[in-house]
């Protein structure tokens, strides 16, 4: 995976997509308002462990930013890469018992 790797939304799908050797990495939402709710997120099997999904999500949560929606992780690996960055916390709603 090479570090210019492009985190696409699609909206047609309500999920980022990550072309990645082997497959697609996804991360699904559901959008409610100004927040979006990352539901599942998932990596080629062949590259798990190689950060792919991170990758993901980092473009995904810069993408929120942007646009000045607000996240909530309702998947385990949204909540984790969260936990991993603080720096990524103001995104939550103030709401959000996470």
């Amino acid at each position: 995976m090479t570090s210019c790797a492009i985190v696409r939304n699609n909206k047609q799908f309500d999920r980022y997509e990550l072309d990645a050797e082997g497959g697609l990495a996804i991360a699904a939402y559901e959008k409610r308002g100004g927040t979006l709710l990352f539901t599942h997120t998932e990596a080629p099997k062949a590259l798990e462990g190689q950060g792919i999904a991170s990758m993901l999500i980092k473009g995904a949560l810069a993408d929120a930013r942007a646009r000045g929606l607000k996240v909530v992780p309702l998947c385990e690996f949204v909540t984790a890469y969260l936990e991993r960055h603080p720096k990524e916390q103001d995104l939550r709603p103030h709401d959000d018992p996470g």
